[in-house]
């Protein structure tokens, strides 16, 4: 017989008894409370934004039951943020369960959330699908904010510009961030705002693979096999201290396929002739049948290839509210010194 679900909940809050406390300390009111996949209940997400609990399921819907013990239980152990459950479990992730009308009022209700002082707007339901920001990459916008100081950042599929926004907080000299979609420049623009930022950090709406070829000085034709591409803007070849590739798992456009299975180094190349002399390249892959060793093997030998040898390697591993029993989280994370 599976546990109760308020047993599994009790548990992983238990392992974070040292964690939450030091996140805390920093400023920080946003992270993981249940991570299902490795404590208990595949597909069930608990995630603290602030006084929001977003609840998610992705491989079926939380019984009616199961719902109100959850509610209950975090009622109990950690009274005061709204819980707000979103079923995921339709094809796409799509969100697909009605809300009361006080619920959908909360879950439509602009919030604020912060991670090591750093401000970031959230709302439980919103155009999209996927929360403003990613609680995993939290480990990677530390990095990036070790090292930002000083320097220009380039900021590859942005989404919500979250890698951008630490990296100004923490004293980046510039940043450009490049998404493909208005919707979420627009959230980055604001906060952007929110955090006061010493300058305003430049949002371009563009492909990737357009972006780069031109960043990197290879050039976007606008005339493709005798096909004209959409328009793109237009952007001088510059290299920057600090390149930050957080491609998704796959992507199809006129420019150019994502493929972190069979292609990664398509995305890869380009971001390093995007990155200076010196410089760093932080990249993720989060498919998680991907080896680690063995896409670090390829990222290697693709910089050779390239005539830019990785001079360092250093893995980035999610912290410790998205635990791995097998030391091989599915987000693999790799900050490269070339």
């Amino acid at each position: 017989m599976n546990p109760p679900l308020s047993g599994l909940l009790a548990s992983a809050l238990d392992a974070r008894a040292e964690l939450l406390p030091r996140l805390h300390d920093e400023d920080t009111n946003a992270y993981r409370l249940f991570h299902g996949s490795v404590e208990g209940a595949p597909g069930l997400t608990v995630d603290r934004y602030g006084d929001l609990l977003l609840v998610q399921s992705f491989h079926q819907a939380l019984s009616p039951q199961d719902l109100d013990a959850l509610e209950g239980f975090y009622a109990a152990a950690l009274p005061g943020p709204v819980c707000i459950y979103n079923d995921r479990s339709q094809p796409n992730s799509r969100i697909r369960n009605p809300l009361d009308d006080a619920k959908k009022v909360a879950a439509h209700l602009p919030r604020e959330t912060r991670e090591m002082g750093v401000r970031y707007h959230i709302q439980a339901r919103h155009e999209g699908q996927d929360p403003w920001l990613f609680l995993d990459l939290r480990a990677a916008r530390r990095r990036v904010m070790a090292e930002a100081a000083g320097k220009s950042v380039l900021n590859l599929f942005a989404y919500t510009c979250g890698v951008g926004t630490a990296a100004g907080k923490a004293g980046a000299r510039f940043v450009v961030n490049v998404d493909f979609a208005e919707s979420s420049l627009r959230v980055g623009k604001d906060n952007a705002r929110l955090n006061e930022l010493p300058y305003r950090p430049r949002f371009i709406q563009s492909d990737a693979f357009a972006a780069l070829r031109q960043f990197s000085g290879q050039g976007q034709a606008e005339v493709v096999r005798r096909k004209r591409m959409p328009p793109f803007p237009k952007l001088e070849a510059q290299q920057f201290d600090l390149v930050f590739l957080d491609p998704p798992r796959y992507a199809k456009s006129p420019f150019g396929v994502v493929d972190l299975i069979n292609d990664y180094p398509a995305l890869f190349k380009p971001a390093l002739l995007s990155t200076l002399e010196g410089g760093a390249l932080i990249c993720t892959n989060n498919v998680a049948e991907v080896n680690r060793d063995a896409w670090a093997d390829q990222l290697q030998r693709s910089a050779v290839k390239a005539g830019r040898p990785i001079r360092a390697l250093e893995w980035i591993t999610p912290e410790a509210d998205f635990p791995s029993p097998d030391g091989n989280p599915p987000l693999k994370t790799v900050l490269l010194r070339v």
